[in-house]
């Protein structure tokens, strides 16, 4: 937590308080999907992905509606962010960014 050095404390939300989230990005390929379920039903729930070191996972998170109507193409190289790494080596609560155009992973 950020404050300001000139805010008063207060014992409730403050606008003089910043929380501040670090966080880590990575790529990966598309291997395939996982169906949607509730508001995403008949659409695409999440993408599955395999890093280049061979985690495979799953990136729901940050996707658009009219993407999970129209999914990347399995091979296509996308970027994600997360908030550290799992016992089993995973990307903690991975968030989907955006599609790779260079394809460099």
């Amino acid at each position: 937590m950020l404050r300001d050095p000139d805010g008063l404390y207060e014992s409730k939300r403050s606008k003089t308080l910043l929380k501040v989230k670090t966080y880590f990005d990575g790529e990966a390929e598309v291997v395939g999907y996982e169906d949607g379920v509730g508001r995403c039903l008949n659409t695409t729930g999440a993408l599955k992905v395999k890093t280049q070191d061979g985690v495979s996972f799953c990136v729901g998170s940050g996707m658009t509606n009219e993407m999970r109507n129209k999914p990347p193409a399995i091979g296509a190289i996308v970027s994600y962010k997360y908030y550290g790494i799992t016992k089993d080596g995973k990307p903690r609560f991975p968030i989907f960014l955006r599609v790779r155009e260079d394809h460099i992973l």
